[in-house]
């Protein structure tokens, strides 16, 4: 039935950045959850929604970062932020991702980043090597939750959605993915994630 996998990074194959907003927050005093809410707002267009595009450079988002937050009464740099994005790596889904290779199911990176190499794919090589295909929105110049973002996937690996599995750690990406006809995989704790993906590909991860 499925002869591919598709992969978020941050949140799945990395430790969430979320987790380090969290404690940004609590060090400089923000609310909890501010950083994230900043993001919600006018998602598609952004700073953040804009950088990972490539349509801001990094010197330009830290301008309109800090426009944005201080608009909603706590100002914070954009390139404090930028270095809150590198996770640590997850053992049990680098794991995974070898036996998932071996099998002989094609892979797939789904990345929303921004075009700095120390906290892309580029800075990460020995992963990387286990996909297929790495799509990066700061290459592409689109983003997820864009439908578009996932039809490239598609067109890269030569398959249709129906026959690929896609993880992410943010509903709001998984949604259009399901609405395109994949399986969709919330990752909130790896272990159980792992152990419905293997489910699904008759595998033992």
């Amino acid at each position: 039935m499925f002869t591919a996998v598709l992969w978020d990074l941050g949140g799945v194959i990395f430790s969430s950045p979320f987790d380090a907003f969290a404690r940004y927050e609590r060090t400089h005093r923000l609310p909890s959850g501010f950083l994230r809410s900043v993001n919600a707002i006018d998602a598609d267009r952004n700073a953040w929604a804009r950088l990972e595009r490539s349509e801001l450079t990094a010197d330009d988002f830290d301008d309109a970062f800090a426009a944005e937050t201080r608009a909603l009464g706590h100002e914070v740099a954009g390139r404090d932020v930028l270095t809150l994005l590198a996770g640590h790596l997850r053992p049990a889904m680098v794991r995974a991702l070898d036996i998932i290779k071996a099998a002989g199911y094609a892979q797939a990176c789904l990345t929303n980043n921004v075009a700095d190499a120390a906290v892309g794919p580029a800075a990460i090589p020995d992963v990387m090597t286990r996909f297929d295909v790495v799509v990066e929105s700061a290459k592409v110049g689109v983003r997820k939750p864009e439908p578009r973002f996932y039809e490239i996937a598609c067109g890269l690996l030569g398959v249709e959605p129906p026959a690929c599995v896609y993880l992410d750690d943010l509903g709001v990406n998984l949604k259009p993915a399901r609405a395109m006809g994949m399986t969709t995989i919330k990752v909130d704790d790896p272990k159980p994630a792992l152990a419905e993906l293997g489910a699904l590909l008759e595998l033992d991860l």
